[in-house]
């Protein structure tokens, strides 16, 4: 296919020529893979300023959306891509392998910088989710750090660069430039810009800004940050998003409120027994869409309003396909009981099979994990107008993330995001959580947008 870049990509793609270390923040289908592998070939082939680039990207999308791309351009078709994946044989083959762009799953950066050492030969990394290296205490991370200074080249991508708050930022922006910007330690971080909120003695479980500190951070980090929103740049159709409010009969009701009070639900075979605060809160999620695991991880059923509701929408849909996003394993096992005409994503070659099912309308009902349907699925080409949310959840990534598989470029049907929310629960709580973390997420996209012309309607 002949590429005709839109003017946000040629300007994201001259920005990674530009910048040695660039965090991309582009929302999803804003086509930030061929921006970037537009810039890779330049920088390879026509700069000579790259030699060997690592793309460390989520599992699906390193085996599958990297070289998708590759062949889906004409002008990217020369490039050769070698699969890190698969056993640690399988990995070192695709290590000797002679090829322009190597792929690997985060999951193996440990063992890559493990098995190259001070070999280290990658002059240029991509990281494909930078937002995924949040944790500055994860193997990851640490692994990547290890080896940043003899990188020359980092590009970072994302859309979600602080689902949980400014807190998140210090190890993304760490990895590109060393520290420079934010500081050198998360301890220099956090005491220059916020201040210690709710702790158990030494331990801090939430930190707070410090006043003007989001603004500060935003004008440190400007100059290698680049946030593109897609309402800005694309003509997509109207998106509507509704809440479905599901009411508890009684005897639901009772058994939640009494969960909520005395931490335990007696039965005579297996108790379901909430320990903690961190496992109340999820038991209480979990009933509120309909069962709750025991302490032998049998299912309690608690209620069927939500399976009640999601008839009624998919009846409504009129044949249309239906997308649900599911959250707990007994919610899909009795989605799949109540509606024997749903199917799930699987894993490899039969998961690329699903996917081509669904955009060619073959699959009237789809239930995904947003784990799962992160990242790199490209589901908008099917008729569906129906995005479902069964289960709440509190990654504001997560959501982001599922909602854009259907919502994002290409798509050409208004799309209605649902969401069963039962009243009087935890589910309103996650509802209300994920709207606090956007106003966040969404200062720190604007306070960094590229300030360039948006593209006029019809404009080459």
């Amino acid at each position: 296919m002949l590429y005709k870049p839109h003017q946000y990509q040629e300007y994201a793609t001259q920005r990674i020529l530009d910048t040695p270390f660039i965090a991309l923040l582009l929302e999803m289908g804003l086509g930030k893979t061929v921006s970037t592998l537009t810039a890779i070939d330049l920088l390879l082939n026509d700069y000579f300023d790259s030699c060997k680039v690592l793309v460390v990207a989520p599992l699906r999308v390193a085996d599958d959306t990297w070289a998708r791309e590759v062949d889906k351009w004409d002008h990217l078709r020369h490039l050769r891509i070698s699969k890190v994946l698969g056993s640690a044989d399988q990995r070192r083959r695709a290590l000797r392998a002679n090829a322009d762009i190597y792929v690997t799953n985060r999951e193996n950066v440990e063992w890559l910088v493990g098995e190259l050492g001070t070999k280290w030969d990658f002059d240029t990394v991509v990281v494909d989710e930078l937002s995924s290296f949040k944790n500055h205490q994860s193997k990851r991370f640490r692994a990547l750090r290890r080896v940043r200074p003899m990188i020359k080249r980092v590009i970072g991508l994302t859309g979600t660069p602080a689902p949980n708050g400014l807190i998140d930022l210090w190890p993304q922006i760490y990895l590109l430039d060393q520290g420079q910007r934010l500081g050198k330690t998360i301890t220099a971080y956090r005491d220059r810009y916020f201040v210690p909120g709710e702790r158990s003695g030494h331990v801090v479980y939430n930190w707070k800004q410090k006043k003007e500190s989001e603004q500060r951070i935003y004008e440190a980090i400007e100059d290698i940050a680049v946030s593109m929103a897609a309402k800005d740049w694309l003509q997509l159709p109207e998106r509507v998003d509704r809440i479905i409010p599901i009411k508890l009969n009684n005897n639901a009701r009772a058994l939640y409120k009494q969960l909520e009070r005395d931490l335990l639900l007696p039965y005579k075979d297996a108790d379901v027994v909430a320990s903690t605060a961190a496992v109340l809160s999820n038991k209480l999620l979990q009933m509120a869409s309909g069962a709750v695991y025991d302490e032998e991880r049998g299912v309690k059923l608690i209620h069927d309003a939500k399976l009640d509701a999601l008839e009624d929408i998919i009846e409504a849909a009129n044949g249309k396909p239906v997308m649900v996003i599911y959250n707990f394993k007994h919610s899909l096992s009795r989605m799949q009981e109540r509606f024997p005409q749903a199917r799930i994503l699987r894993k490899g070659r039969d998961g690329n099979q699903d996917i081509a099912d669904w955009n060619s309308d073959k699959i009237p009902l789809l239930l995904l994990h947003p784990k799962s349907a992160g990242h790199g699925l490209n589901l908008q080409d099917s008729s569906c107008q129906t995005v479902v949310w069964f289960d709440q959840i509190w990654s504001l990534e997560e959501y982001q993330q599922a909602n854009a598989r259907v919502y994002r470029q290409g798509q050409t049907r208004r799309i209605v995001v649902l969401r069963l929310v039962t009243e009087g629960t935890r589910d309103e709580d996650a509802v209300e959580a994920l709207e606090r973390k956007d106003t966040g997420q969404e200062a720190l996209m604007q306070s960094l947008k590229a300030r360039i012309e948006k593209v006029e309607k019809g404009a080459a």
